[in-house]
């Protein structure tokens, strides 16, 4: 869905300091239609938390997720029976995106097709409407485990505001990518908050908390740094 991590984190640590841009503007447009031509290394549009479990750790590292209620036995069964679903899914990863990011795959688009793709095109009123709203951060999180496809809809995600508050998304969706394997059906669920109204800044440390669709007392939050990507 996205290019490979290992390109992200070369880039990042090759790049000047980075920071979420909630409304795109020229040199930024330019930067990332610029890496998609090849004219310079891609600029990194997006961050990735790999919450697949790997010798008791998750990839992402230690402290990628902490125990938001129900205790520390929650992230412990978590980490010692990944893929145990009897109480409950489990997210695999966390991707949050912006506007950088969905131009990203405009000018993959408009290059595949052997056109030229400006600055001032992609800030254009036609293609800008193909993009997320000024201010706003895509969350995708891909789940494995749910019982049904229709449990996707029972997932609780918020984001944690700085003064504490539970900040709920402005709207939700899926990717098309949801497939039955064996007894339990995997898919992305899609998040869209609204985090400059609630006191967030543009390189902030923030927090998701996620509930999935079991019948538990369990939440966990999901530690992401807006500065790692524009």
């Amino acid at each position: 869905m996205h290019k490979p991590i290992l390109l992200a984190l070369t880039v990042l640590l090759s790049a000047p300091a980075l920071a979420w841009v909630p409304k795109l503007e020229e040199t930024t447009a330019r930067n990332v239609i610029d890496g998609a031509y090849g004219r310079r290394d891609p600029v990194v549009t997006y961050q990735t938390l790999d919450l697949n479990v790997k010798d008791g750790k998750f990839v992402a590292g230690d402290g990628a997720v902490k125990v938001f209620d129900g205790g520390d036995t929650c992230l412990k069964n978590w980490l010692a029976a990944p893929t145990d679903y009897r109480a409950g899914s489990r997210p695999a990863s966390v991707t949050v995106s912006g506007q950088a990011d969905q131009l990203y795959f405009q000018a993959v688009e408009a290059r595949d097709n052997f056109r030229n793709l400006s600055a001032a095109d992609a800030l254009g009123a036609d293609l800008a409407g193909k993009r997320l709203p000024e201010g706003q951060l895509r969350v995708d999180v891909n789940v494995r485990g749910l019982p049904t496809d229709k449990a996707r809809s029972a997932y609780l995600v918020r984001l944690r505001a700085p003064d504490g508050k539970l900040v709920a998304p402005a709207r939700t969706s899926y990717v098309n990518d949801f497939k039955q394997e064996g007894s339990t059906w995997t898919g992305t669920l899609v998040y869209y908050f609204e985090p400059l109204k609630v006191g967030v800044g543009a390189s902030d440390k923030i927090e998701l908390l996620v509930r999935t669709e079991a019948d538990t007392n369990c939440a966990y939050s999901v530690g992401l740094d807006l500065s790692r990507f524009q």
